[in-house]
């Protein structure tokens, strides 16, 4: 590592910035942007949004003193740069592994991680959080909110900017607009932003004319307050809205976010402000990498890859991904049914929802980072009589939960929740793993959850969702590839009927989801130790096959629940509350999931082996089980 170091190897801290010549922190970003291309080239991540905001963060550290003054990142993932300037340069090469730094700020990963973030929206409301208790506590520093221009279009960062206009705390908003969220962004905002990009002349009449007034002998301190009203026609009708101004912030801006010096001006300046102040950076996304500042959206995250050729490294066989089933299949059903309608919240490539964009322009709409507006929408869009899908990860959905509950579940609207990414998801850790929508949905009357196992069945669950018209409907599948098999034509699957894969007398086995694939391993090895399983995929969460689990569990006695999901109000928590209303309560019940913690990062095989959830693991609480011979639930 230390061939790519120079000036880098330096830094152990962030105040040994400020000993830098300009010069020197130029040679300083280009360092830094050769060695997250290594990382990044090698463990895979956020390669894009780190580029796009090297000087940002140089100026920055240059000029505020992290850890007094609290930096919050908002998402999280563009914060690589501020790891390697406080002290973890030498763990930079562990970034995203199993054991390693995170890729996201973490509180009990440095103090200079102010505030722990992973989902976009955020850093206003925490950062104007802080300012408060500095203000109650009497102390002086700065507290500054880095937030990038599709994050400003989520709900929680308007609500933050109202309510900082409001108090008036001296607080310092970094608004990084790079013209993009994960994909380019859409909408009102965006195209607001847009103006205040391309004609600055608002700003520069304004210094000019309190320039000129200033000048005027005796009376110039009078007349630029009297002039108060002829700045705001100037404002009014060269940049319509205004909208930071209005809502009580200073606005400085737009400033060059590649220029260490602009930067560091503007932060010195605002540092001087009383109230907030909103600091408008102009950052191009992939900055320094032709190939991520060609296609910044393909290189938002992405897996390990070539440098040379900005290609990632050849995978055989070419097994589609989960996502891509769902993806070719929704446009399949689409091309037949004028009625389906495709939603996302800025997440269209990552949600497979590109290729139904391009087929179906008309019938597809991208809100925004607005989970809980995309819910409701599509609720008005169903009422309406379309048959919308919402394509959402897991961990994102978790923010729509009283629109899933009140706008759709209590209305019973046939809407689709595809759930994407559900369960382990690796290398992005605790804010991003699916481990919760089983028991934040499976408690709302009126809802159907389903799983499939295989990619085979997500094109079934698809067509049954579609098809069903007696509430919401969510379905949930997970990251990565499928097994790889022959796809069939997408029909009705039955609501609430498990399929039954393997008979055996001395183990039950209820599988959920792709969990099928290591309970099979699993079974095959029971069998040589003379253990006859049967193993159902219940395909259903809600409703549960009551009759064939009931069925099964009555006569075999010891059942294992296997889930890709938290126990506390899981799946098995489901069985077990069914056997419980059955009478069934001599039943031994092992039930495996993931204990009540956050899950840390790692590949997806590391994890689920950790905790069990491989063959291996599955094997070995199958063995203790049976040797155990205890009858109750655990």
């Amino acid at each position: 590592m230390k061939s790519l170091l120079g000036i880098l190897e330096q830094i152990e801290d962030p105040g040994d910035l400020r000993g830098l010549k300009k010069d020197e922190l130029v040679e300083l970003a280009k360092e830094i942007r050769k060695l997250l291309m290594r990382v990044v080239a090698n463990n895979g991540g956020h390669l894009a949004s780190n580029l796009g905001v090297v000087e940002l963060t140089l100026a920055l550290h240059s000029v505020f003193n992290s850890p007094i003054d609290k930096i919050i990142w908002d998402v999280g993932h563009q914060s690589y740069v501020h790891k390697l300037l406080t002290g973890r340069r030498e763990k930079i090469l562990t970034l995203r592994r199993y054991g390693g730094i995170s890729g996201f700020p973490k509180r009990n990963e440095s103090i200079h991680d102010a505030y722990g973030t992973g989902h976009a929206s955020t850093s206003i409301s925490a950062a104007l959080g802080m300012a408060q208790a500095r203000d109650l506590e009497g102390k002086n520093y700065h507290v500054i909110a880095v937030i990038g221009d599709g994050a400003l279009t989520g709900g929680m960062a308007l609500e933050a900017l109202n309510h900082a206009g409001d108090l008036k705390s001296k607080l310092i908003v970094v608004f990084n607009d790079n013209k993009m969220s994960i994909d380019s962004n859409i909408g009102a905002f965006s195209n607001y932003l847009n103006r205040l990009r391309t004609d600055p002349m608002y700003y520069k009449l304004k210094e000019d004319l309190e320039y000129i007034l200033r000048r005027i002998p005796a009376i110039g301190e009078k007349m630029v307050k009297s002039a108060e009203r002829l700045k705001d026609s100037f404002k009014y009708f060269l940049v319509p809205g205004m909208l930071f101004e209005e809502l009580g912030f200073k606005y400085l801006g737009p400033v060059n976010g590649h220029n260490i010096d602009d930067l560091q001006a503007v932060f010195n300046s605002a540092k001087k402000l009383n109230g907030p102040v909103l600091i408008h950076v102009l950052t191009e996304k992939g900055k320094g990498y032709a190939f991520a500042e060609e296609e910044p959206n393909r290189f938002h995250g992405i897996g390990p890859f070539n440098p040379q050729n900005g290609l990632p490294h050849a995978k055989s066989p070419q097994i589609p991904t989960y996502t891509k089933v769902f993806s070719d299949t929704l446009v399949e059903l689409a091309a037949k049914d004028k009625k389906i309608v495709a939603v996302t919240a800025a997440m269209a490539g990552g949600t497979g929802l590109f290729s139904f964009a391009e087929r179906f322009p008309e019938r597809f709409f991208d809100v925004g980072i607005a989970e809980q507006h995309a819910c409701t929408f599509a609720g008005g869009l169903a009422a309406s009589g379309f048959k919308p899908v919402i394509a959402i990860y897991s961990t994102f959905l978790q923010r729509a939960y009283d629109q899933i509950l009140h706008d759709l579940c209590l209305q019973r609207l046939p809407v689709v929740l595809a759930i994407d990414r559900a369960g382990v998801v690796g290398e992005d850790g605790e804010t991003h793993q699916g481990l919760f929508d089983y028991a934040y949905l499976r408690h709302i009357p009126g809802i159907v959850i389903m799983a499939p196992r295989n990619e085979n069945e997500l094109r079934h669950m698809l067509n049954t969702a579609i098809s069903y018209k007696d509430g919401p409907i969510a379905l949930r599948y997970p990251r990565g590839k499928g097994e790889g098999i022959t796809l069939e034509e997408p029909q009705d699957l039955p609501i609430g009927r498990g399929e039954l894969l393997r008979k055996g007398n001395d183990l039950l086995f209820l599988s959920s989801g792709a969990m099928a694939i290591p309970v099979m391993e699993a079974v095959e090895r029971l069998f040589w130790q003379g253990i006859n399983a049967t193993v159902v995929n219940v395909r259903f969460i809600k409703p549960l096959d009551k009759e064939l689990i009931l069925s099964l569990a009555s006569r075999i006695q010891r059942v294992i629940t296997v889930e890709d999901h938290v126990l506390s109000g899981g799946f098995g928590s489901a069985v077990i509350e069914l056997l419980e209303e059955a009478g069934l309560t001599n039943i031994a019940v092992r039930r495996l999931g993931f204990p009540d913690r956050f899950i840390e990062h790692g590949k997806r095989e590391q994890i689920l082996a950790k905790y069990g959830l491989d063959a291996d693991g599955i094997y070995e609480a199958a063995l203790n089980l049976c040797r155990q011979g205890v009858k109750h639930h655990q």
